[in-house]
């Protein structure tokens, strides 16, 4: 599916954009992103990473930097207050790297407490200053994720989406909150909407897009050259192919976990089929991880509470799966819980 565009592309007339999963922390691992391109994804970026730590060769931050060659475009994501640092991390990461995403959005805590993430959007000079000297220092498209601003004084998206283009940024995601509503509200789409129109290089929505119902607003509202999804993802990376199915980008029977047996789906209903969709990512997920990185228990059981979430006797299988005694055993717990709804 490629990059996606580099330049804007009007009003939506219902025709494929790109969708992407966003960056977010203790979810998007290396076999997650592979499942989520496998499920409909154009891209998925990594965890957002501090670049302070990468050029402290901290294990654990390059541990999320994780790449395989299955992985293409490989798009890792930092975030820094220290325009130095994020020169000297993009720069050890280019090696590997197709993209170069910045990360201007992020409004935790330990992240804007250092001047980062969506604090910068308070320094749009600083901000700005960094993206101009990542550009200049790596030969590979630096993009940018920002939120609307900080909350407090006036938005400096606007400002800024006229300025990012000059200083190199090929790509504009924006998250429609500001740092001080974290994740709280409703995503802001007409200041997407008026970003994209006064931007020369794509812009990104990112915000509240759960299903295609909400994309196809979106896209509508917006006119932007793609959507972001996050915490819509988690534990759900088939939302990807729900919303090519919903917009009439491709064909159900295409859907992996509906090809994986045509005959289970059609007999299906709703909760069975919801068994099923969860059951191949799921099998699909440690798949994927056993030919990249290796179970890994932190992260199979993070993917595994949010697989579960929501359906009937999840409550129970999470306290079974915990007390299993490994790692293979837990991943089989889990595929025989939601293997388990067809054949009740």
């Amino acid at each position: 599916m490629g990059t996606g565009p580099w330049e804007p592309m009007g009003p939506w007339e219902g025709e494929p954009r790109s969708l992407m999963l966003a960056p977010m922390a203790g979810v998007t691992d290396l076999p997650f992103r592979l499942l989520a391109r496998e499920c409909g994804a154009s891209l998925a970026i990594t965890e957002f990473t501090n670049s302070t730590a990468l050029t402290r060769e901290a294990t654990t931050s390059w541990r999320r930097m994780e790449t395989h060659a299955m992985e293409d475009p490989f798009i890792p994501q930092i975030f820094g207050g220290d325009l130095d640092d994020m020169v000297t991390a993009a720069g050890l990461l280019e090696p590997q790297a197709q993209i170069i995403d910045l990360n201007f959005g992020c409004p935790a805590p330990k992240v804007t407490r250092v001047c980062a993430g969506a604090a910068l959007m308070g320094h749009p000079d600083l901000l700005l200053d960094i993206v101009k000297a990542v550009s200049e220092h790596v030969q590979i498209p630096v993009t940018a994720k920002m939120r609307l601003g900080t909350g407090q004084g006036p938005d400096t998206v606007l400002d800024l989406v006229e300025r990012l283009p000059d200083a190199g940024a090929k790509r504009i995601c924006i998250h429609g909150r500001t740092l001080r509503q974290r994740y709280a509200g409703v995503a802001n789409w007409d200041t997407i909407a008026e970003a994209v129109q006064r931007s020369i290089v794509p812009v990104i929505a990112n915000g509240d897009v759960v299903d295609a119902p909400s994309a196809a607003a979106c896209l509508e509202q917006t006119a932007a050259a793609g959507l972001m999804i996050g915490r819509g993802a988690i534990g759900r990376p088939q939302v990807f192919g729900e919303i090519r199915v919903g917009l009439g980008w491709m064909d159900e029977a295409d859907l992996p976990w509906v090809a994986d047996d045509p005959n289970a789906w059609a007999a299906a209903n709703d909760i069975e089929r919801a068994f099923l969709t969860r059951r191949w990512c799921w099998s699909r997920y440690i798949e994927l991880a056993e030919a990249t990185t290796g179970l890994r228990p932190k992260w199979m059981q993070r993917h595994a509470v949010a697989f579960t979430k929501g359906l009937p006797g999840g409550r129970a299988i999470r306290a079974e799966m915990h007390n299993q005694p490994d790692a293979q055993a837990f991943a089989a717990s889990v595929e025989v819980f939601l293997g388990g709804a067809t054949a009740q």
